[in-house]
């Protein structure tokens, strides 16, 4: 059983954010797979990552201590994905490498914020490994 069904972020305008995620996530193999001004779905198969117009109207915000963890199939994904970020307006919160203070001695990580603040890591032997 899969434990999360999807997860979404703020963002002020998903048009723009779209033109960040949609190159972003491609090198994940996920795509977009429906669009309109409320939201973006991404995933494989299915929706599994949303980003999405604060249904309450007010400015999206970034959560202190949240972040989202995408799932890499090699080291190099991990610094594709960091790279095409900060190459699309993101900013580095943490450079590619291992993270020895992890559980697991072979992890592989970086992170970043999208150009709305939302914290973004890409890990390579993560727990789902």
């Amino acid at each position: 059983m899969t434990l999360i069904d999807h997860l979404s972020i703020g963002v002020p305008s998903v048009a723009d954010a779209a033109e960040f995620y949609d190159g972003l996530l491609a090198l994940l193999g996920a795509r977009n797979l429906v669009q309109n001004d409320a939201l973006a779905a991404y995933g494989v198969d299915a929706p599994v990552f949303l980003i999405m117009r604060p249904y309450d109207g007010n400015a999206p915000t970034a959560g202190n201590g949240v972040h989202i963890s995408f799932r890499a199939n090699s080291r190099g994904t991990v610094d594709a994905f960091h790279a095409y970020a900060i190459g699309k307006g993101g900013a580095c919160a943490g450079e590619p490498g291992p993270r020895p203070g992890y559980p697991d001695p072979d992890v592989y990580t970086a992170y970043v914020r999208d150009p709305y603040g939302n914290k973004l890591e890409i890990i390579f032997n993560g727990f789902a490994a």
